[in-house]
C-alpha cells in the first residue's frame, strides 16, 4: 500500500481548520502521513494545529515566521518535506468525505498509466449554501493526459480544487516552477504540468467539499477583477510554453475579454483602468476596440429588436 503524504497549508483559516484536519484523519486510507503548515496566521490557527502536534499521522508541523505570500510556495514546501509517493494537498478550508483518499487510490493502483486521480467537488457559500457540483458524465474513467488538457485545461481548469485530487510525488520533478510565482492562477498551470506527463483518473463521485467564503482567495481575486490579470499571463506563459498556439491565445484573450465587459461594472474604477491596460498588452487596443464595438452594437440591436416585439 503507498504511502500518502497529505499537505494542508493553512492561512487564518482557524474556524475550518478542525473539521479540515479531522476529515484528513478520517480517511478509510490509512497508509498517510499529514504535514501541516501555518503560514504566519493572524487568527488562532496556531493553537488548533498544536492540538495534533502529537497526533501519529501528523509527521511535520511548520509555523512560517512571515507570511510567503503565495499558497503556492507553501505547495512547494510541503512537498518537499514529504516522505510518501502520493501526495494530496489537502486546503486548510476545505472539508471531505472519508472515502476519497480509498476512491481516488484505487483508480491509479488499478491504471498504472495514470498519475493523478481526481473527484467531483460540491462548492458550498457559508452558511451551508450549495453553490454548485463539478460534473464528470461517468462513473469513472482514464483519460490521456494531454488529451485533457486540450478538452479541458485550456479555457478554464477543470481541476477547480487542490484537494479533490490525488497525484505521483515523482511527477513533481517537471513540474514548471513558474506555478509558485502566481497567486491565483497557480493551480492551473501546476495541474498542466501534471496532467502533460501521464494519464488521469476521474471519479464521477463527489466527495470533496469546496467553500467559498471572504477570506479564501478565489472570491478576493474575482472581486476584484485581479483574475484577469493573471489569467492574461498565464495565456502568455502557455504560448511561450508551446502549449497554445498563437490563434488559441488570441481567441483566449477574446474570450476573456468578452467576460471582463460583462462584469466590469461591479468592478472598482482603478482596477478596470488596471485591467485595461492589461488587454491592451496582451491583444493589442486596435483588435480589442474592435470586438468591444462589435459587441456593443450587437447588444443595441438586440435590444431594439426586443422593443419593436
Amino acid at each position: 500500500m503507498y504511502k500518502v503524504s497529505v499537505i494542508i497549508p493553512n492561512y487564518n483559516h482557524s474556524e475550518f481548520l478542525r473539521q479540515r484536519i479531522d476529515s484528513v484523519l478520517a480517511q478509510t486510507y490509512q497508509n498517510i502521513e499529514v504535514i501541516i503548515l501555518d503560514d504566519c496566521s493572524p487568527d488562532d490557527s496556531r493553537e488548533i494545529i498544536n492540538e495534533y502536534k502529537y497526533h501519529q499521522k501528523v509527521s511535520e508541523i511548520v509555523f512560517n515566521t512571515a507570511n510567503s505570500g503565495s499558497t503556492f510556495k507553501q505547495w512547494q514546501r510541503g512537498i518537499a518535506l514529504a516522505k510518501g509517493e502520493y501526495i494530496w494537498i489537502a486546503e486548510s478550508d476545505d472539508w471531505c468525505e472519508p472515502t476519497l483518499l480509498a476512491t481516488l487510490m484505487d483508480g491509479l493502483r488499478n491504471n498504472p498509466t495514470t498519475g493523478i486521480a481526481f473527484c467531483q467537488s460540491m462548492y458550498y457559500y457559508e452558511p451551508n449554501k450549495v453553490k454548485e457540483t463539478t460534473y464528470y458524465p461517468y462513473y469513472e474513467n482514464v483519460e490521456g493526459g494531454k488529451d485533457f488538457i486540450k478538452q479541458y485545461m485550456l479555457s478554464s481548469n477543470k481541476i477547480v480544487n487542490a484537494s479533490m485530487a490525488v497525484w505521483k510525488k515523482d511527477l513533481f520533478e517537471n513540474v514548471d516552477l513558474e506555478f509558485t510565482s502566481f497567486k491565483f492562477c497557480g493551480d492551473w498551470l501546476f495541474w498542466i504540468s501534471i496532467l502533460s506527463q501521464c494519464d488521469v483518473f476521474i471519479s464521477g463521485k463527489v466527495l470533496n467539499y469546496f467553500r467559498n467564503h471572504d477570506k479564501d482567495v478565489s472570491s478576493r481575486f474575482y472581486s476584484t477583477g485581479d483574475y484577469f490579470i493573471e489569467n492574461l499571463e498565464l495565456y502568455d506563459l502557455l504560448q511561450d510554453r508551446h502549449i497554445l498556439t498563437p490563434f488559441m491565445h488570441e481567441h483566449l484573450v477574446k474570450e476573456l475579454y468578452v467576460r471582463f465587459l460583462g462584469v466590469k461594472k461591479h468592478l472598482v474604477r482603478s482596477n478596470i483602468y488596471k485591467i485595461k491596460r492589461a488587454f491592451n498588452m496582451q491583444a493589442g487596443l486596435a483588435s480589442l476596440s474592435r470586438l468591444y464595438f462589435t459587441l456593443r452594437n450587437q447588444a443595441f440591436l438586440l435590444k431594439r429588436f426586443i422593443l419593436a416585439k
